[in-house]
């Protein structure tokens, strides 16, 4: 399967609430679940153990024996399939957390292995026809294989056994939700090679562990084996649903061979046009702004915070942030105001942000970002993620502790005043006959002690480029929200369609930082299109 079969899955499951619409099932005879073979020892050191026994031997891709007729289904058959809610792990104990299976199908054609695990003893779970309804789908529960198998999972609170709060479904990938239950963007155990002028290397989770919860567990723990030609990986999820769900995660890789670009704690989302990067993707779309993220959000190691706004380039653009031992990294939805998007189907000023939150030293290398074009909403076009300096090498051992925070509030913000938008446009001076080209950035701060700013202070954007010229610069207070809006052109001085850097924070007179960093790659149209 390739990048835009697994984003455009992700994206679309999304959009369409697909766990919550198309999995709550009609009631049937509840059916003890089963299992396969003898229950075995089980903990986490078993399997690092056997993630680094896997990656010393040659990689051999999971089978699939899945029938035609179930690789046939399309969008809506896939969606008409719903698993029977009285089937679910755990149902009927009375536990704080249920399980539900995604049936294999659309682009989910490889079986899981999905464990319970109990008491220190793992059993695999049995796939039974009996456990779904198949309804419109055109499949039956006869003509199914009983070793047909799972294509991933989903996970109940017992709050609300209608909506989920996690779900892990397709190679690598899962998502979560806060207090908005609102699906969006998504997380992958690893990324390999993403961005790079070659295919991407899609890491599998082929088998997971579910422990079954005490009854007065407040987390869900999940284990799983990710298995890749490049690759074997063992991981702990420790999950805690809140109105910002939290997911403890710890990861240790075993590489098969040298890695060019390894990416740790991945992030994927989508962005299609906003305020700041609009023309001509929204001539045809009558909402105003449609992306899952707006921005990436930075604390680097010496604590400076950064904003980069999010952009739907021409082609491929790939840009690697340097840093020693990150605080902290996220894709935001930071714009939550429904005007901005009017769009009362999927919501997306409900959708989630993710920040990362490394437990300890990541040592040097870079957050970098993949931002891939896109002419709709399907296509998960954005990744984010940490790569190491050092490329890991075959026969190492690598380990990664992070916390994944999703909701609308983050752990952390900037302690100064941070950009609320960013916007763009063609430069000049109203009222003033143009004579050349230059395109203007818009840029808005509020919070921290913008608001507390006196009249009289003097409040400065300290620009850079890293070409072109910056002119018309200017911060003045805006009162609508509260702090201040940067304004500046910058004037292309060649005819290069490369890409220039910004940078901009606000700053008191004495030279003190007022806000966070702004950075924005900005690429110019070719000579014969600057018109003005």
């Amino acid at each position: 399967m390739q990048r835009r079969d697994f984003l455009k899955a992700s994206a679309a499951l999304a959009a369409a609430g697909f766990p919550a619409s198309s999995l709550l099932a009609a009631a049937a005879a509840p059916d003890k679940l089963s299992f396969l073979g003898q229950p075995k020892a089980f903990d986490y050191a078993w399997l690092k153990g056997h993630a680094r026994h896997l990656a010393g031997q040659p990689y051999r891709a999971p089978e699939s024996h899945v029938p035609e007729q179930v690789k046939a289904l399309d969008w809506e058959q896939y969606q008409a399939i719903g698993y029977r809610a009285d089937h679910a792990l755990w149902a009927n104990d009375q536990l704080p957390f249920q399980v539900k299976f995604f049936h294999l199908g659309l682009y989910f054609k490889t079986p899981v292995r999905i464990h319970e695990l109990k008491n220190g003893q793992a059993q695999q779970l049995a796939y039974d026809p009996a456990m779904f309804n198949y309804g419109k789908s055109g499949l039956h529960a006869a003509q199914m294989p009983k070793d047909l198998g799972f294509a991933g999972f989903r996970v109940n609170a017992h709050t609300d056994l209608e909506r989920d709060i996690t779900a892990f479904l397709g190679a690598s990938y899962f998502r979560a939700v806060g207090v908005e239950g609102q699906y969006g963007l998504s997380a992958r155990g690893l990324a390999i090679d993403s961005g790079m002028q070659r295919p991407e290397e899609f890491p599998v989770f082929t088998d997971f562990w579910l422990e079954r919860p005490a009854k007065n567990a407040g987390k869900l723990v999940v284990y799983a084996l990710l298995d890749s030609p490049s690759v074997a990986g063992a991981y702990r999820f420790e999950i805690q649903p809140s109105a910002t769900l939290v997911m403890e995660v710890d990861v240790a890789l075993y590489p098969r061979k040298t890695i060019e670009r390894m990416g740790v704690a991945p992030l994927t989302s989508m962005f299609q046009y906003a305020e700041n990067d609009r023309r001509p993707k929204a001539s045809n779309d009558w909402r105003p702004e449609i992306h899952d993220s707006d921005g990436l959000a930075m604390q680097r190691g010496n604590g400076e915070w950064i904003w980069r706004p999010l952009t739907n380039p021409e082609q491929v653009r790939f840009n690697a942030y340097q840093d020693e031992s990150p605080r902290g990294f996220g894709l935001l939805q930071r714009d939550r105001n429904f005007d901005h998007y009017q769009d009362d189907g999927v919501f997306y000023d409900r959708r989630p942000s993710l920040w990362v939150e490394p437990k300890s030293g990541w040592g040097k290398g870079s957050v970098q970002l993949v931002e891939i074009p896109t002419v709709d909403e399907t296509f998960d076009n954005i990744v984010a993620f940490w790569n190491p300096a050092d490329k890991p090498q075959a026969g190492q051992e690598y380990l990664f502790g992070y916390r994944l925070h999703w909701g609308s509030k983050m752990p952390s913000t900037p302690p100064l005043a941070q950009v609320v938008a960013t916007r763009t446009g063609l430069g000049g001076v109203v009222g003033h006959n143009r004579t050349y080209y230059s395109w203007r950035f818009a840029v808005d701060f509020a919070g921290a002690n913008l608001a507390q700013l006196g009249k009289e202070a003097k409040v400065q954007a300290v620009i850079s480029a890293s070409r072109g010229k910056v002119e018309i610069t200017s911060a003045r207070p805006l009162d609508a929200i509260h702090g201040y809006r940067a304004m500046f052109d910058i004037k292309p001085t060649d005819d290069s369609v490369a890409p220039i850097d910004l940078r901009l924070y606000l700053a008191a007179a004495d030279g003190r930082p007022l806000s966070e960093t702004w950075l924005y790659q900005w690429t110019p149209p070719a000579a014969a299109q600057r018109v003005f």
